[in-house]
């Protein structure tokens, strides 16, 4: 069992904040908060819908908008903080831009629960595990109420 500190816990809450946004913004409920050394480089909400990107991920706009602000060395080593459990899409995106750590709220079967299809049913832990170098994937961390953005989202209130 991973032991999460209190710096773990308020990055995470900041991405579950932000997932709230993009649902009162019309987007899906997702939510990401990247770290390095500490310092928060970035809170993103996913724009899926608002930008027209399918693409437009939480993680992806956090690594986007990051590297056009800090340059992309500053993401190596760096964690994302994720409300759910990261697509393949984003691990990947993470995977590329140095990001050595992942934490997810909601996992994978929060996610299809509330939100069905489409889905690519792999964990983020299944993938990264594949990794050279390595990236640490912990979680659940602030679960329930990661998940309860996403019941929400998917009953429409």
């Amino acid at each position: 069992m991973t032991s999460f500190t209190d710096d773990d816990t308020a990055h995470m809450q900041a991405a579950i904040h932000a997932s709230r946004q993009a649902v009162a913004l019309g987007n899906m409920p997702f939510g990401a908060t990247l770290v390095k050394d500490g310092q928060r480089l970035q809170v993103s909400r996913n724009e899926q819908v608002t930008s027209g990107d399918c693409m437009a991920h939480a993680e992806v706009v956090a690594v986007r908008d990051a590297v056009r602000v800090h340059g992309r060395a500053a993401l190596r080593g760096a964690t994302m903080y994720a409300s759910g459990e990261p697509c393949a899409m984003c691990c990947g995106a993470m995977f590329w831009a140095g990001i050595t750590r992942v934490v997810y709220a909601a996992t994978l079967d929060d996610i299809i629960l509330s939100l069905g299809d489409p889905t690519l049913a792999m964990s983020s832990k299944q993938l990264l595990a594949t990794a050279s170098p390595t990236v640490q994937v912990e979680g659940p961390l602030l679960r329930e109420p990661a998940a309860r953005v996403l019941q929400d989202f998917a009953q429409g209130t």
